[in-house]
């Protein structure tokens, strides 16, 4: 895609629902402190992050290559997902954290712009996590993982 095309969606997008990078950095820098917090998801995260600084600043760029378009994220993250000890449970719990958050800090339209994008993100991170451990899901069945120790 074109560099004016791109700048075209994301003046549309922007123009439509408000987002802007300062509304991206409060949404996630909100959203990762509820995380730190969440007795589900908090230890998972405590585990793998020591430092939030740097992983608030790209989840700031994963957030707005996501709904911005402007390609500042370079990151796998089905790489970093993928040996995390998370099932359906897990993503279901950061659906609920994520558009609660979304739904408090941000004007229903770019609420609604956040959280469709997070629901796709979700899927297809708890997709690759089931093919990961050998498991096709069929369309609307979900990865749950008896030991989620591994």
């Amino acid at each position: 895609m074109s560099e004016s095309r791109r700048t075209e969606i994301r003046n549309q997008i922007v123009a439509g629902t408000g987002i802007d990078e300062a509304m991206i950095e409060h949404l996630v820098h909100t959203f990762y402190a509820r995380i730190q917090g969440d007795e589900v998801l908090g230890p998972i995260f405590a585990a793998h992050i020591t430092d939030w600084g740097p992983h608030l600043r790209t989840m700031c760029d994963f957030w707005s290559s996501v709904t911005l378009m402007t390609g500042r994220f370079h990151g796998n993250p089905m790489g970093k997902h993928a040996n995390l000890p998370v099932d359906a449970r897990h993503f279901d719990r950061w659906l609920e954290l994520f558009e609660n958050t979304a739904r408090t800090v941000c004007p229903p339209t770019a609420a609604n712009h956040f959280i469709e994008r997070a629901r796709r993100i979700a899927e297809s991170l708890e997709l690759g996590i089931a093919v990961g451990h050998g498991h096709i899901l069929a369309k609307g069945q979900r990865f749950i993982k008896d030991d989620l120790s591994v």
